[in-house]
């Protein structure tokens, strides 16, 4: 059974972080759901000669990542995303350990509704930061669906 925060068991100030290796296979799967074969991504070739000087990641593939701490972590399964917003501030490429992070900075009890401070690293380089807000399940809502 999936278990993830009901509202009533989220403060400020707690968090959760993801860490994942950019693989090539990541790469093409992601272009492969997405249909975002930009040549900046998959041809080493064509990026070479842009500003970055070789491939780098779709940014939302680091934004997935984002997803994966909200999705099974903070506040968890059973959350539903409202709102992403993201700002990319550093490529990611192949072979880069990314982090992920998300913190809980505001809650909405009359809506159930949190709102987090997000960021995904890479080393010590904020590579994208951001803000969600997610619907959350309270423990009533919970009971009743036999959670």
């Amino acid at each position: 059974m999936y278990q993830g925060y009901c509202f009533e068991e989220l403060e400020v100030g707690m968090s959760a972080s993801f860490g994942k290796t950019v693989t090539e296979a990541d790469l093409a799967n992601f272009a492969g759901v997405s249909t975002d074969f930009n040549p900046v991504h998959m041809d080493e070739e064509f990026a070479a000669g842009t500003r970055f000087q070789g491939r780098i990641a779709h940014g939302l593939l680091s934004g997935a990542y984002i997803s994966a701490v909200l999705g099974m972590q903070l506040p968890g399964p059973g959350a539903i995303y409202l709102e992403q917003s993201f700002r990319f501030r550093a490529p990611v490429r192949i072979g880069d350990r990314v982090v992920s992070r998300a913190e809980v900075t505001e809650l909405m009890p009359e809506k159930h509704i949190v709102t987090l401070r997000t960021e995904c690293r890479v080393a010590d380089k904020r590579v994208v930061t951001g803000e969600a807000t997610l619907m959350v399940p309270s423990r009533i809502q919970r009971e009743e669906a036999g959670q």
